[in-house]
């Protein structure tokens, strides 16, 4: 298995065959994420894939979850991901799910019959990141996509049977627009209705534009008890879920939550609002904390 440049997942990926399909990532172009900066998009030659899957098949023959890296596997073709998920369920007899990274232009750029055979052929999830339900923060970031579209991108994948992750930003709309992001956030993240929703808290890269808005005074970033608050707005503005399960277990979060929405909404607040009254004591050491 050969890995080029940086290579994350989400949390819940921990245990899965990290393939990369692509290097980077299409948009790259977000202020806050220094994650791709080493490298520029560039579409894997298949017969590398084909080659690692075969090493990793040798080397881990019982493996039941992929995750397809880097940041956006599906800018690849509907042809060319067939493809790669059938030599994947060749190669893994007990595969269960293939995830991967998704953007809104990608997932509405695919035909509803495309994402619906994708997920016949075993794709199972995807992960977007909203970062923000408000287009004001979403365009201040360059995400390259508003809420609406986003909020598109997301029916369109639960309509053909993608389960889907939602992630959104703690502290990405800086103390100006804390509340409004929270608001705007918890709403979006309702009209979606997910089936999974987390929370990172944002950790400035050294290198991003972002990063470089903060150290000349544009940017500031929200105190620990700021973060918990707006968590818990996010959470009081999210009440159109059905059943999504919710967390903050990502390394960024000063205190990790977990729970299902709406059933442990009370819960969930209750806890902040103790955390709250504890102070920094009850919050995760911020040398613990990392990306």
């Amino acid at each position: 298995m050969r890995y080029h440049g940086t290579v994350i997942r989400p949390p819940s990926e921990a245990y899965s065959y990290i393939l990369q399909v692509t290097y980077g990532c299409s948009h790259n172009d977000c202020t806050f994420c220094g994650t791709y900066l080493d490298k520029p998009f560039q579409t894997r030659e298949i017969n590398q894939v084909l080659e690692d899957i075969q090493m990793a098949a040798q080397m881990m023959p019982d493996t039941r979850r992929v995750f397809l890296a880097d940041g956006d596997a599906l800018a690849l073709s509907t042809r060319r991901l067939i493809q790669i998920i059938d030599a994947l369920k060749a190669a893994f007899p007990h595969l269960e799910r293939v995830g991967t990274y998704a953007n809104a232009q990608n997932l509405l750029n695919k035909s509803d019959a495309d994402l619906e055979m994708l997920v016949q052929r075993g794709l199972g999830i995807v992960y977007l990141g909203l970062e923000s339900g408000s287009d004001e923060i979403l365009s201040r970031i360059h995400k390259g996509a508003t809420a609406v579209e986003m909020l598109a991108a997301v029916k369109k994948a639960k309509k053909a049977g993608l389960l889907v992750s939602i992630i959104g930003i703690l502290g990405i709309g800086g103390p100006e627009l804390s509340e409004h992001h929270a608001n705007q956030t918890g709403q979006v993240v309702s009209q979606m209705d997910p089936d999974y929703f987390s929370m990172l808290t944002l950790m400035l890269v050294p290198g991003t534009k972002l990063h470089e808005q903060w150290r000349i005074g544009e940017f500031k970033l929200l105190q620990p008890d700021e973060i918990l608050g707006e968590l818990s707005h996010v959470i009081e503005h999210a009440n159109g879920l059905t059943q999504c399960t919710f967390r903050t277990n990502h390394a960024s979060n000063y205190l990790p939550l977990k729970g299902t929405l709406p059933q442990d909404k009370t819960r969930l607040l209750q806890t902040l609002d103790a955390a709250l009254a504890r102070g920094r004591d009850a919050l995760r050491p911020e040398t613990w904390r990392g990306l």
